[in-house]
């Protein structure tokens, strides 16, 4: 199933259930000056559940474009080193506003991943909040019991601040298989005490049933709703069969352009394999920020920029990339996403205008920095990195 496919299936599936499909809001916050950049999908819904803003509209559901870097959301420093950490990745979300709760929201789910989705049921686990009692006995009537398993706050409840509506949430695992496991776990039951990688989220119900005041103190709300947040890229390596979300249609084709570009081939050594994974990422993550207004800069979110840019670039250089080929990556990223994001199509000259400028300034950085550093090639690569002020 392509990511295409799971995007549009999954979409229609809530919109033949009475959700509004909403569509992806920026990746530059409205009206939010806690967040740097957009990284869930009920950001954009986050005064309807505070009762701020009213809709015409009571469920709803999107595929929301979201980045982690900078800031307290960061997996800057992880992307390419695991199987799963991205700077930009996608949500897909189903959303109720005070109209239908965990009794709906719980077998749709089970629905959408195994019959939709086509999932094996024997390969699937799910959490609830150590006290959501309401959540375990719903989940008992469509899984068998010894699959249901209950965590406490750290893992199973969520809050949008310190204060404010918050609640239980369930989770969906999905059992990867023993080739998944980091730690060559060939039996590991779940849940992994150790956290192995054999077991993988791939979408998380939150069940907003609460106000948490300025004391602790925890109140019913009149009108529990929904959010709940499935990654794109997760479940693209699931319903592929890959053990690795870079290994999926959202990464492959953009890591074989680069491999393509360096002369050498994706999986023959372990170091350009983290260079092109980093490469294929930090495109889909720049394309999309310049796309919605951001520019490299010295400050803000044009630094979170610049060092998504710069980092990228730097790897290109080990891999002995001479000539600019950033831009080329987002042109790719603009060829494959389109079809979701048309917007994309409209700012694709914008876009690779701003990438190849930095690209330049780059280069420059570069020369002046080889002519600074003489002595020093033996330079790790995190001192090199903060020569060049990319980290």
């Amino acid at each position: 199933m392509t990511s295409n496919d799971i995007r549009k299936r999954f979409l229609d599936f809530f919109a033949s259930r009475g959700h509004r499909v909403v569509r992806s809001s920026s990746l530059v916050p409205a009206n939010d000056p806690t967040l740097l950049f957009t990284n869930a999908g009920m950001n954009q819904f986050k005064d309807v559940f505070l009762g701020i803003e009213k809709r015409d509209y009571v469920r709803a559901a999107s595929c929301q474009k979201c980045v982690r870097a900078g800031g307290k959301h960061n997996d800057l420093e992880q992307v390419g080193r695991t199987r799963r950490h991205h700077t930009f990745f996608e949500m897909l979300g189903n959303f109720s506003f005070g109209d239908y709760f965990k009794t709906e929201a719980i077998p749709w789910a089970w629905e959408l991943v195994t019959k939709d989705f086509g999932l094996p049921t024997e390969r699937l686990f799910v959490t609830v909040f150590r006290e959501d009692d309401d959540a375990e006995a719903i989940w008992a009537k469509i899984v068998p019991r010894d699959r249901i398993f209950r965590f406490d706050e750290k893992d199973n409840f969520w809050q949008m601040g310190e204060t404010g509506p918050c609640g239980p949430c369930s989770e969906i695992h999905y059992d990867m298989g023993p080739e998944a496991s980091d730690l060559g776990h060939k039996d590991c039951k779940f849940p992994c005490p150790q956290d192995c990688g054999r077991y993988v989220e791939i979408w998380n119900l939150v069940f907003m049933q609460f106000n948490r005041d300025g004391s602790g103190k925890l109140t019913p709300l009149p009108r529990p709703s929904i959010d709940t947040g499935a990654g794109l890229e997760r479940l693209a390596a699931v319903l592929q069969g890959k053990v690795s979300n870079f290994d999926t249609d959202l990464f492959k084709p953009l890591i074989d352009e680069a491999a393509e570009l360096a002369n050498t081939e994706y999986g023959a050594n372990h170091d350009a394999d983290v260079s092109l994974r980093i490469i294929a990422d930090h495109a889909r993550a720049a394309t999309f920020l310049i796309s919605d207004g951001v520019m490299p800069s010295n400050e803000g979110r044009g630094y979170v920029l610049r060092r998504i840019l710069r980092r990228a670039l730097y790897h290109g250089q080990r891999l002995e990339l001479k000539e600019p080929f950033f831009f080329k990556i987002s042109g790719h990223v603009v060829h494959m996403m389109t079809g979701a994001y048309p917007h994309l199509l409209q700012t694709a000259q914008h876009d690779a205008k701003a990438i190849k400028s930095e690209e330049q300034r780059f280069g420059d950085t570069i020369a002046i920095g080889l002519k600074n550093l003489q002595g020093s090639l033996d330079m790790k690569e995190s001192e090199y990195e903060q020569a060049l002020k990319i980290v």
